[in-house]
């Protein structure tokens, strides 16, 4: 036993600082400093080296991110190695009290247990079928329709509208290969993953890999946060939630007709998400930070695609049908992604539990073969959220026990029906958009 086992609790606090220094939350807070597991980290100036981003660490200074930590890191003991150096002491167990949420150091013990149930149920390790038969269906359909533009070009338009669809399903479905490698969840090396994701969002789909990680991580630790989730930051075009249609509306700004988001949503930001915005803050984003190697990474794409279509259909008509792809990739990729986000709880971080701030910010679609091949397992959005490393053909395994952990505390657990995730879209952006319109005319 250890020289402090039989000291009563304040004798063993003591014992205890006199090897590591104790910290009261308020400091923590009042430092900005992080918390993993007890321990105390200063991240200041470790954030601008970050390899994950310096924002997705600044959005969690001052709180207990033991889980989010645990969540986004595979290789534990390559990222000790930083954690050391940063260690700077210890902050008192059980000691984080959050007016906005009770049982919240219970519910994060109870949800390590859950993440220990996983682990041996061997739920993180990825099937290789599996994701060699979903890389094939990639290459399958992209020769389809490469081939039935070769054969047929403008002259047959059935034919051009299959070569569409196959290129259209090739896209999405490489969207969420690419997305479980951006997670991880592929191989057990993170560099063979890290490869493999620049391989299928550089060379086949023709953006950034390190965007992607840079923006999506952020959604992941913080999601539907207002100022802190990237993916809902459209306060000058669609306003969501209720918290802040109200502020906007009180402060009498109204950039739009945010009475009528839930009619204009559906033609502006779903054909121009991918073709428009996505290509042009990805330009930006790589010009800016001097990424030279994803752009060589993406000129394979832009070079595949030349030699695929400019000898058959000549440049403009090449870029017609690029455009064409992405706009109906895009509508796939909101449709699929939005319905589990965008009517759930929008509001300012309000440092809840891991597990609890993720069930509010999330909901599942109904299982089926056709969701979860659609959706890329996304219809487990609540599974992959508490557990974004785990290979989304495992994620159903886990949900009975996501569910049983959600009755112990009363946290509603949201599974829909496809058609009523879908509506329910329509439905959030009326709702907030009246909220607003009341607020802006009281």
């Amino acid at each position: 036993m250890g020289k402090g086992a039989n000291l009563v609790p304040d004798e063993a606090e003591k014992s205890l600082s006199e090897e590591t220094k104790i910290f009261k939350w308020s400091e923590i807070r009042q430092n900005k400093w992080i918390v993993i597991d007890n321990n105390v980290y200063d991240v200041s100036t470790f954030s601008k080296k970050h390899p994950g981003g310096k924002v997705i660490l600044l959005n969690n200074v001052g709180q207990d991110a033991t889980d989010a930590f645990t969540s986004f890191h595979k290789d534990m003991n390559k990222v000790e190695k930083y954690l050391k150096a940063l260690k700077i002491g210890k902050v008192v167990p059980e000691s984080d009290i959050n007016q906005n949420e009770e049982r919240k150091d219970e519910l994060h013990k109870d949800f390590q247990q859950l993440r220990k149930l996983a682990e041996k149920m061997n739920l993180f390790k990825p099937s290789p079928w599996f994701y060699s038969l979903h890389f094939l269906q990639l290459i399958v359909l992209d020769l389809i329709g490469t081939y039935l533009i070769y054969k047929s070009g403008y002259e047959n338009w059935f034919s051009y509208f299959i070569a569409v669809a196959c290129l259209v399903t090739t896209q999405a479905q490489a969207g969420w290969l690419q997305h479980d490698l951006g997670h991880l969840s592929v191989f057990k090396s993170t560099k063979m993953n890290h490869f493999a994701h620049k391989v299928v969002i550089c060379a086949i789909m023709g953006f950034s890999s390190d965007r992607w990680n840079n923006r999506h991580f952020k959604h992941h630790a913080k999601p539907n946060a207002i100022k802190k989730d990237p993916d809902i930051r459209f306060s000058y075009f669609y306003l969501l939630g209720k918290k802040l249609p109200e502020e906007v509306g009180k402060k009498k700004k109204g950039w739009l007709p945010y009475n009528l988001q839930q009619f204009y949503f559906f033609f502006t930001l779903p054909p121009s998400l991918i073709p428009i915005l996505s290509a042009a803050e990805t330009a930006i984003y790589l010009t800016r930070r001097k990424k030279f190697y994803e752009m060589m990474w993406i000129g394979i794409f832009s070079i595949r695609w030349y030699f695929m279509f400019v000898p058959i259909l000549g440049i403009f008509a090449t870029i017609k049908l690029l455009f064409l792809v992405r706009f109906f990739q895009s509508y796939w990729f909101i449709w699929s992604t939005q319905m589990s986000h965008l009517p759930m709880e929008v509001d300012y971080d309000q440092d809840l539990s891991w597990f609890r701030t993720q069930l509010i910010t999330t909901c599942n679609v109904e299982q089926s073969a056709f969701n979860d091949w659609v959706s890329g397992h996304l219809n487990f959005q609540i599974e992959h959220h508490l557990f974004p490393t785990m290979p989304r053909h495992n994620l159903y395994k886990i949900a009975p026990h996501v569910k049983q952990l959600c009755e112990k505390y009363g946290i509603e657990y949201q599974c829909k029906t496809m058609s009523q995730a879908t509506f329910d879209i329509y439905n959030c952006l009326k709702e907030s958009g009246e909220i607003w319109y009341e607020a802006y005319n009281s």
